[in-house]
């Protein structure tokens, strides 16, 4: 098992992207990138401490890649605007990859550069991609919050397309029964 750490925007959206998917053993929200060590989610959202609400995924890469985790990445949100992601903004919503190994790196920068050599966006691509640093598990309450409060209007406003976007686009990399 191999893992991808990825920040897209609120990390109950990016969760609910990734979970899904064929070989995808795991995925946990949690906090990267900030200043202090085990940081609460009010902390985080305060924006002083510089973390990034991220998920975390377990994959197995033979049976789905980290290119193609990737792929759904890029597809799966705005790497355009810096500390945002629609109406949810602040540094916590910045988009990030946080690579693992050399691999992961140079796969991230090689498509980054793809993105923004072709002119995929109107704008250029911000995401940072970066060693992964210490990630932090987040609270209870954020795990697996898509699956658990489908219904409340902030995943069906925001989370849901993201996840109907996954089922069009990537249909035959869901797990069976999706």
């Amino acid at each position: 098992m191999q893992h991808a750490t990825f920040g897209a925007g609120c990390f109950w959206c990016v969760e609910a992207v990734f979970q899904n998917l064929k070989g995808v053993e795991k995925v946990v929200s949690g906090y990267t990138g900030g200043r202090i060590a085990n940081p609460t989610y009010k902390e985080v959202c305060s924006g002083l401490t510089g973390h990034n609400e991220v998920i975390d995924i377990t994959f197995d890469p033979t049976v789905i890649s980290y290119k193609e985790l990737l792929e759904i990445f890029w597809k799966t949100h705005d790497p355009t605007t810096l500390n945002r992601q629609g109406n949810d903004t602040g540094t916590q919503y910045r988009s990030g990859i946080y690579y693992h190994n050399d691999e992961q790196k140079q796969l991230a920068e090689d498509y980054k550069k793809k993105l923004n050599d072709g002119q995929a966006f109107p704008n250029p691509v911000v995401t940072e991609i970066v060693a992964a640093p210490t990630f932090y598990l987040a609270e209870d309450y954020h795990q697996n919050y898509f699956n658990l409060h489908g219904h409340e209007p902030y995943c069906q406003f925001v989370a849901r397309p993201k996840v109907d976007k996954v089922k069009a686009l990537f249909g035959e990399k869901l797990k069976a029964g999706v």
